[in-house]
């Protein structure tokens, strides 16, 4: 089969590699789109550890269901399904718990670490368990079913946050997840959402998508805009999507006393942070990572129209271009989104 393979840093080639074949309890899907995560676009130079070369990247993903195991009973060649990027394995005490993020064997599509490679979905043919299978309705395209991953992620720190129709909640960040977040917030029933970025379009994509208030931080006092946004008090809930010093610290100062925060982007290893802050207003740190059995709720979401991920999708584009598509968003100033690949 065909894939796009990171043969060294920050370099791939579109080549030939074996089929993968199923094991008694996994499914073959024929992947028909595939989204480009930002974690890819960070990690493809080698710098996080986690996209060690030689890897098939790729774990936001839709296709149907080519070939299934000999154990397998629920699933049939043609089903249209997504799947969790995070593999699982259904029997530690997290995965007991429901918590199948923080599984102690925990695995994730398209990653390759010191601790272990997981071949992923930028190629015509993926393995996965049945058990992250889940069933796309016709309402949902294949193209649409590629951000399902990405939507959960959101929905998951969402969930963290304990919203409900009278939480002030602001989005520090407004790239794929921070515009996901502002969408999950809505569709949660929030009703006072403000987004921070410096980018004014994608601003403008966030009040489109459901925030109430924007606020560019190169050109204002974002704290104090914040502020006055909230009447002097502060967000119930913030939702920092970036993961530097500055975007942290902003929304550590912007919650209220008492309030959350909810850290999901993770640019960078280490941040500085206003500890006496935190501690003598008794803000509480969360940090959030992939989803938690979010995915059935997303995909009734885009099925409904609850969610549009149409504003967020910049290009879809053939799988055989995917390594002009990764150096454009890897030198991207903001005017580019997300970019789906098609075997």
């Amino acid at each position: 089969m065909k894939a796009l393979l990171l043969t060294s840093a920050g370099h791939f080639d579109y080549v030939d590699v074996p089929d993968p074949v199923p094991g008694p309890g996994d499914v073959l899907i024929r992947v028909r789109a595939c989204g480009i995560c930002g974690s890819d676009i960070h990690g493809m130079d080698g710098s996080s550890g986690r996209r060690i070369p030689p890897i098939v990247m790729g774990h936001e993903a839709g296709g149907e269901i080519a070939e299934v195991g000999r154990d397998v009973a629920a699933w049939h060649p043609g089903d249209r399904v997504t799947f969790d990027s995070t593999i699982y394995c259904g029997n530690c005490r997290y995965c007991a718990a429901g918590m199948v993020n923080l599984c102690d064997n925990r695995r994730v599509l398209g990653v390759s670490c010191a601790d272990y490679r997981c071949d992923g979905a930028f190629a015509e043919y993926i393995v996965v368990p049945e058990r992250v299978l889940y069933r796309l309705p016709a309402e949902v395209s294949f193209v649409e079913a590629a951000m399902v991953e990405p939507l959960s992620v959101a929905a998951h720190a969402v969930s963290l946050g304990r919203v409900g129709p009278q939480t002030r909640a602001v989005v520090v960040g407004t790239g794929v997840i921070g515009l996901l977040l502002v969408q999950s917030l809505r569709a949660a029933s929030c009703e006072r959402i403000i987004a921070v970025d410096v980018n004014a379009e994608r601003l403008s994509r966030a009040l489109r998508l459901g925030a109430t208030t924007s606020i560019r931080s190169d050109t204002v006092d974002a704290l104090e805009q914040l502020w006055h946004a909230t009447d002097g008090r502060g967000a119930d809930v913030a939702f920092e999507a970036v993961g530097i010093s500055p975007t942290v610290n902003l929304a550590i100062e912007g919650v209220r006393k008492g309030g959350t925060v909810v850290l999901v982007g993770n640019v960078a290893p280490e941040v500085a942070f206003p500890l006496q802050s935190v501690v003598t207003r008794q803000i509480s740190l969360r940090g959030s990572t992939a989803s938690a059995g979010e995915y059935a709720t997303c995909i009734d979401w885009l099925a409904r129209r609850r969610v549009d991920p149409g504003e967020l999708i910049s290009a879809v584009a053939p799988l055989a271009e995917g390594p002009r598509w990764f150096d454009r968003l890897r030198g991207s100033q903001g005017d580019l989104l997300k970019v789906i690949l098609e075997p």
